[in-house]
């Protein structure tokens, strides 16, 4: 009985020694390969300048800082009179030599209508030179008028194709200048917020100054840092929550778009639960553009929040940390 006793006992203890190795090798193996990850950041959005190609007056400015605008919006009127001047003065030259080449073409058909009377008085007298029924004056008459017309004809001619030169040349430059006069109107490139206006009415740009700060809000991320251990499971285009601080029962879906192929040492502002890692990934996450445009004037860059990532495909967000509203799911 007493053999039995310890018997059992023993099978008891290696039974609960086999089960605590086989849950710490469960959570080292957890621990190694999770199925989520996250990683601490901000929403940030690509922000563009936008500058004048010439240099010139601000004339208006349609905008403030704050503004949501859209793609084709009028951000600023750069000054355009002396634009305006120059394309009026080169019409007034196209017209001129509109006119020259009209007169041109006329003289093409005058000195047709002659060559083609010399040339027929020509042969003519070459087929009585042959036959001996007219004389060598009025042969060599007829061939020098021949000539001469044949000349004054390639000349009108060449009038006519340096005339079509020079329009063609102030056609170039009236097409310069309303390319100028179209880029002196700067609008939005993207739909976006104006975060910063350079320059106010009045003032003077060089060329390629910088009038205003657009934020793309069509192009929102979320750049965050993970460890060499987990960043190696990530994939492209992994499936990421993104939970920010404002509102965490609202997590935002995204996807990873940016893996840095190189490890750096972990920035300062980087906080992890865990450790600080001495080497880290630098890890992008961007947000539907779709989503986006439609709640963007609700988006709002340098909210902080935190990443998570989804490393095995076959997992479900419940069995996440995050965690949803009723009306999130």
């Amino acid at each position: 009985m007493k053999k039995l006793i310890v018997t059992l006992v023993i099978l008891a203890a290696a039974a609960g020694l086999g089960f605590y190795f086989y849950q710490d090798y469960k959570l080292q193996k957890e621990a190694m390969y999770p199925k989520f990850f996250s990683g601490n950041g901000r929403l940030e959005a690509t922000e563009i300048y936008i500058s004048s190609r010439l240099a010139g007056r601000v004339e208006k400015v349609f905008i403030k800082e704050g503004d949501l605008v859209k793609e084709g919006d009028k951000l600023v009127q750069m000054q355009v009179s002396n634009l305006n001047a120059i394309r009026d003065t080169i019409l007034a030259k196209i017209m001129v030599q509109e006119g020259e080449l009209a007169m041109a073409k006329a003289t093409v058909a005058q000195r047709e209508s002659d060559f083609e009377g010399a040339e027929k008085e020509f042969n003519r007298q070459k087929q009585l030179k042959s036959g001996r029924a007219s004389t060598q004056r009025y042969y060599e008459n007829a061939e020098t008028a021949y000539k001469t017309s044949r000349a004054a004809l390639d000349y009108a001619k060449a009038n006519v194709l340096a005339a079509q030169g020079r329009i063609a040349q102030q056609k170039a430059e009236l097409k310069k200048v309303e390319e100028d006069i179209k880029d002196s109107l700067l609008v939005a490139t993207y739909e976006g917020r104006i975060q910063y206006l350079l320059a106010h009415e009045g003032e003077v740009l060089a060329a390629g100054g910088r009038a205003l700060n657009l934020v793309n809000l069509t192009d929102a991320y979320m750049t965050f840092f993970l460890p060499t251990r987990i960043a190696g499971q990530v994939r492209m285009g992994a499936e990421v929550k993104l939970v920010f601080d404002a509102a965490p029962e609202y997590p935002i879906d995204a996807k990873i778009t940016f893996i840095d192929p190189v490890a750096q040492f972990t920035p300062k502002s980087v906080e992890t639960k865990l450790e600080r890692e001495k080497l880290m990934f630098r890890v992008k996450a961007h947000i539907n553009a779709e989503l986006l445009r439609k709640y963007i004037s609700d988006v709002k860059t340098g909210l902080p929040g935190v990443a998570w990532v989804k490393l095995d495909p076959s997992a479900d967000w419940k069995d996440s940390p995050v965690t949803f509203a009723p009306d999130a799911q």
